[in-house]
């Protein structure tokens, strides 16, 4: 039957957080002083497997792995080779400020993980220390060098270009990758509370990038792109790789979102930007069975809305949320 919401959208797209905890502190994402998930409220590995295997029954095919900063939690590729084995999955992959992935991705690869989205908003060493508040750079470098020469491909690079911030870089980034062989994805500042910091004229837009990246390097509309992904993808006239933007402002794609997020304390949500979730963990932990688990699944996907950013958009200003970015997952 699959999870099919009021709307027809179909979910075959989970994304699951292993942890709320970060090596860095990115200000779109967390609070500067962020508290922490006590280690018992998480998920366990085989928890995060039983689930995995119920909702892949039930129709989804993709798998992320996000956070937090999921290589902060210990033993990661034990899990990735856990959800590897799970029949129904066919696109699994990871999302990772790319820190610590210079250390593990050997093991990622040789578990079982496909590809990794690594987050890197600037090649400048002062500005990434402003925007993350650490001076780790180099490491995200070394992680990226690493993911290449393990196979964990196609590798691609996430963006967020902020006004007045860093969206003089953008060339720079496009020729960085391009040179490397990244798949570079330029991500619209997205409307979450986190800071306090999100403002409407702080975005820099999809068509304004696109514009300025063809001036250089001509683009157009990839026609492999898949439909339904939150990036639409383009490729490069020359030939020289692809580019994909998220212009999750501008163009919001909640009409044709197939995602749901499973948080690193087992709440399932329908939405990033809404509050329509229901606990997981607690029925699982007091012994409740598949039928139980797939009724509270399925009424939260049938409470799903017709779309968070949209709402956002039409007000111009972020509503407040219950979690912010980092105890959602990306």
């Amino acid at each position: 039957m699959g999870l099919v919401d009021r709307f027809g959208r179909v979910h075959d797209d989970l994304r699951i957080s292993v942890t709320d905890r970060c090596n860095l502190r990115c200000s779109y994402c967390m609070p500067v002083e962020p508290v922490w998930y006590p280690h018992e409220h998480l998920l366990h590995y085989e928890e995060i497997a039983q689930l995995v295997r119920l909702f892949a029954r039930q129709g989804i095919r993709k798998l992320r792995v996000t956070g937090g900063e999921p290589l902060v939690r210990r033993d990661l590729p034990l899990l990735i080779g856990m959800l590897r084995g799970i029949d129904g999955i066919e696109d699994f992959s990871l999302t990772t400020n790319g820190i610590l992935l210079g250390r593990f991705a050997a093991d990622l690869a040789a578990a079982g993980l496909s590809r990794v989205n690594v987050s890197l908003d600037t090649l400048d060493h002062e500005r990434f220390r402003r925007i993350t508040r650490r001076d780790r750079l180099d490491d995200v470098l070394a992680g990226l060098d690493a993911a290449v020469r393990f196979g964990l491909s196609p590798v691609k690079v996430n963006a967020v270009l902020l006004r007045g911030e860093n969206e003089d870089e953008l060339e720079t980034l496009v020729e960085h990758s391009r040179e490397r062989g990244w798949e570079l994805r330029l991500i619209e500042y997205m409307p979450l509370e986190n800071d306090g910091s999100w403002r409407p004229e702080r975005v820099v837009r999809g068509d304004e990038l696109r514009r300025r990246i063809s001036r250089r390097w001509p683009i157009e509309p990839d026609p492999d792109g898949d439909p339904h992904a939150p990036a639409t993808r383009w490729r490069f006239t020359d030939g020289r790789g692809r580019i994909g933007f998220i212009d999750s402002i501008s163009d919001p794609f909640c009409s044709s979102c197939s995602r749901l997020r499973l948080t690193c304390d087992g709440i399932l949500r329908a939405c990033l930007y809404d509050d329509v979730e229901c606990d997981l963990k607690t029925p699982l932990r007091n012994g409740a069975g598949e039928e139980e688990l797939l009724r509270r699944i399925r009424d939260t996907v049938e409470r799903k809305g017709q779309g968070g950013a949209l709402q956002i958009l039409e007000q111009r200003h972020v509503r407040p949320q219950s979690r912010t970015m980092h105890q959602i997952g990306g």
